[in-house]
């Protein structure tokens, strides 16, 4: 079988790529490159475009024997969707729409959706079930949600067989060179204010939670790679036709508590610059959104294999590398 990974030469694209090959699955990337880097997957065959340009995916399936498709490829940031909720609309679901045109088109048969926690928005509860009412808060999650509406839907109507994988905060570094590149996610933008010393910043400390500041399930981008290699394969065997599932550890970790483990991880615990300083709330944070991962370990038998400080050391090693090359 051969699979189409969108996004592929992005962060956690890049990450899936090199898990599915180490698995021995045959995989051809394509990637507009907006954030993606070529250099992440060498020897892996690609197409330079976006998911938007339906003809150039119909012709890239075709030419390549795709027979299913892992979807990756899309705009994630919410403070950005709040502010162009029309542009994330474009790039999330009509890229997805026509995505899965193409497919239809070409025969495709399996398609693994990367989905995410947002779909949930502000949940009042402990743990997230796949059961839990989703009720978005921000575009960036709307636009997944209906995402996943939209797939379940074409498979419905053709037979296609599908995984939506609901991902948590995704943190970690697999390999140094696959680090995490962009500052939207919090573990990097800690990184790039400690290299300037400067403090880091918690975004509100007046949530409903222990210490006032956000509540997330942080989950290491290899574990997030292994889960799609097993979504993969059993969509492949036809032991899974339609999944939707949580990809996360189940253990709630607030910001205040992921600064302090990076200061340790970097050894600014003893300087005081590196206190973090309490700033405004971003537009469209929930307080507390922890993962139940029964759904994904009953389907697939998968389970995270890595935790915090191995998220936080790996991150810095791959942030660390970057750095000094860039000096």
């Amino acid at each position: 079988m051969s699979w189409l990974i969108t996004g592929g030469a992005g962060y956690i694209g890049a990450h899936v790529v090199a898990a599915m090959c180490d698995a021995g699955e045959q995989v051809v990337v394509l990637d507009d490159l907006s954030t993606g880097d070529r250099a992440r997957i060498p020897g892996v065959p690609f197409v330079d475009g976006s998911v938007l340009d339906q003809a150039l995916v119909e012709r890239a399936l075709r030419e390549h024997d795709v027979t299913g498709v892992v979807h990756i490829a899309a705009k994630k940031s919410v403070d950005e969707s709040v502010r162009e909720p029309l542009f994330y609309y474009e790039q999330n679901v009509e890229g997805l729409r026509r995505l899965l045109a193409a497919g239809a088109a070409t025969g495709v048969g399996s398609f693994v959706f990367s989905s995410s926690a947002a779909v949930y928005g502000a949940p009042d509860v402990d743990l997230v079930r796949e059961s839990t009412e989703c009720r978005p808060v921000n575009p960036y999650g709307q636009t997944k949600l209906i995402g996943e509406h939209m797939l379940a839907d074409v498979a419905r109507a053709t037979g296609l067989r599908y995984a939506a994988l609901r991902y948590f905060n995704v943190a970690g570094a697999g390999r140094p060179e696959l680090a995490d590149r962009g500052e939207a996610n919090l573990v990097p933008m800690v990184f790039r204010r400690i290299d300037q010393r400067q403090a880091p910043m918690i975004f509100g400390d007046d949530f409903p939670t222990p210490d006032g500041t956000c509540i997330r399930d942080f989950v290491h981008v290899a574990d997030i790679a292994s889960a799609h290699v097993a979504a993969a394969r059993s969509l492949d065997e036809g032991t899974v036709s339609a999944l939707t599932a949580n990809v996360g550890r189940g253990e709630g970790v607030s910001v205040r508590e992921m600064i302090d483990e990076i200061r340790e991880v970097t050894g600014t615990t003893v300087d005081s610059w590196a206190e973090p300083a309490v700033v405004a709330r971003r537009a469209g944070d929930p307080p507390r959104v922890v993962a139940s991962a029964d759904a994904i370990r009953e389907a697939l038998g998968w389970t995270a294999q890595f935790g915090l400080r191995d998220m936080v050391t790996s991150a810095w090693e791959g942030w660390s590398a970057r750095t000094a090359g860039a000096a």
